[in-house]
């Protein structure tokens, strides 16, 4: 069903008199703001023609987001965002998520399969499948890249490890995977990394070459200019109608649109709120997601940070209003919110996140203080115009309640996650966790639970790893979306981190690009795209 567009303008109250930092208050407080509703949005693949008979051949110019540091899915997180879509390209995926039906669907796999209480999973491949060395891509291909993957440590690699205990090539066409538990949302896994099968010639003479079964193969890389892929005569599905996929790299979200607009890129990557509320005014096709928990503050839990007080961490929640930052980093077109999952999701529940409530807020800080903390916090940020207006405005609200506030602003985004996902040198920083619509429990295991590897020193629990384990085995979405709410209040108790709201993120492409078609974490598979 088609959302209604919907916006409303209105005068800013900025509740905290913090804001008059830098005149933001000031700057903010007499202003008509537009403020975008998530009913703006249209959710999956909108406003694109697929009519026509295809034409085979020409160049798609991609604007990434992002020059991925890996085109390995076992060094990067995959998404659409961190050159997923370049990696979707090159090996294909074994699954494949379908936006319009909520459902996980065969890609590169013919069929995948569980026993009644999905803790066998059997997948069969199709015949005559080769990488693009010419090597076959068998169960013993995938056996090898699933092990290869877990070995490195990769984004979902504790997950598999702590829940798969065998992954059996029953023989040159079926894998069986048998888990500890019952997992009914296994199959999400196999539409990410874990489900993009890198060949074992990718490994050989030391140097890691890009070695998969996908209709693309990588052909050239100039860092910090170009990559371009060409179509593979020998894929082993349809052939692809594209002659070549050109990706490139403007890091200026604004410059980008302006250049998919002249036509100068064919399709573009974009997570700036603004212009992505200006590309759906003007219509533009595309793949559209909200990704929720995708503009957050993580806070650094570990000893000698202020973050492992649990009652600073809640202060800092019930000091920040989601609308007054929205307001200063995205003149509106922000979602504002502290829910998890925020009204637009199929996961929401009744359970809010925690109210702004400065005097509280004040009442915990001052309980801190008085047990020897000094109030003082560093908040770590990128230097881009929304993450500056984004710290900013966060700085005004935590000293709004008495705290300390030095900003970092870091240079560019590489630093940022040096700092925070490497180095753990920050007490509250601006992140994504981007918990996604389409099997969120993966992503929720990896950030949140004690035994993930992306929770960058955010707080765990025990009450919290008890609800996730549970989410793993609950079948049928009215028993998750009862999880989710415990999740939740969990949430609000802990506080791991500031939830400010979803992130917009819109792969649009022009009128005369046909064929593209979606799958999870932003991505897009463009093995039957064409270009009129």
């Amino acid at each position: 069903m088609n959302h209604l567009l919907r916006r409303r303008s209105v005068p800013v109250a900025l509740a905290c008199a913090g804001l008059f930092l830098a005149g933001c208050a000031e700057t903010l407080k007499n202003t008509e703001i537009e403020r975008t509703t998530s009913d703006f949005y249209e959710v999956g693949i909108v406003r694109s023609d697929d009519e026509g008979t295809p034409v085979d051949g020409g160049t798609l110019t991609f604007g990434a987001y992002s020059e991925p540091g890996y085109l390995d899915p076992a060094q990067t997180i995959v998404a659409g965002s961190t050159g997923g879509v370049e990696m979707a390209a090159i090996y294909d995926t074994l699954m494949q998520y379908d936006t319009a039906t909520a459902e996980v669907t065969t890609n590169l796999a013919e069929s995948l399969e569980s026993n009644d209480d999905s803790t066998v999973f059997t997948l069969t491949l199709p015949e005559g499948v080769s990488f693009s060395d010419g090597s076959v891509l068998d169960a013993h291909a995938v056996k090898w890249s699933l092990e290869r993957y877990v070995e490195a440590g990769a984004d979902e690699a504790r997950l598999w490890a702590d829940n798969v205990t065998a992954v059996e090539a029953v023989d040159d066409l079926t894998v069986e995977f048998t888990l500890k538990s019952a997992w009914p949302s296994f199959p999400f896994m196999l539409t990410t990394g874990p489900g993009m099968i890198v060949g074992k010639g990718s490994d050989r003479d030391g140097e890691f070459t890009p070695i998969g079964a996908g209709a693309f193969t990588l052909t050239r890389h100039r860092p910090k200019e170009e990559m371009v892929l060409s179509a593979r005569t020998d894929y082993w599905g349809e052939a692809p109608h594209l002659a070549t996929i050109r990706v490139v790299y403007l890091p200026d979200p604004n410059a980008l649109y302006e250049t998919l607009q002249a036509g100068d890129v064919d399709a573009a990557f974009f997570r700036d709120a603004q212009v992505v509320r200006e590309a759906v005014k003007a219509g533009q096709p595309g793949f559209m997601n909200l990704v929720a928990l995708g503009n957050v503050a993580v806070i650094n839990s570990r000893e000698g940070h202020p973050g492992e007080d649990q009652r600073v961490r809640q202060a800092m929640a019930l000091a920040i209003d989601p609308e007054v930052v929205s307001d200063r980093a995205y003149a509106g077109a922000g979602l504002p919110t502290n829910e998890v999952f925020p009204s637009f999701s199929r996961w929401h529940s009744d359970i809010g996140g925690n109210d702004f409530d400065p005097e509280s807020a004040r009442k915990l800080l001052d309980e801190a203080k008085a047990d020897g903390y000094d109030g003082k916090v560093t908040y770590l940020d990128a230097s881009d115009p929304a993450s500056r207006n984004t710290a900013v405005a966060i700085k005004a609200l935590l000293e709004g309640v008495g705290f300390d506030v030095e900003l970092d602003l870091v240079s560019n985004v590489q630093d940022q996650i040096q700092k925070v996902a490497i180095d753990g040198n920050y007490d509250v920083a601006g992140w994504g966790i981007s918990w996604r619509e389409a099997g969120p429990y993966g992503r929720m295991f990896a950030t949140l639970h004690s035994q993930g590897n992306l929770t960058v020193g955010m707080h765990t629990s025990p009450e919290m790893d008890s609800l996730i384990t549970e989410l793993q085995g609950a079948e049928g979405e009215d028993v998750q979306r009862d999880v989710m709410a415990r999740i939740q209040e969990q949430w609000n108790t802990d506080v791991p981190a500031l939830a400010v709201g979803p992130t917009p993120e819109f792969l649009a492409w022009n009128k005369d690009v046909h064929g593209v078609d979606d799958s999870v974490n932003s991505m897009v598979l463009l093995d039957q795209a064409w270009m009129d």
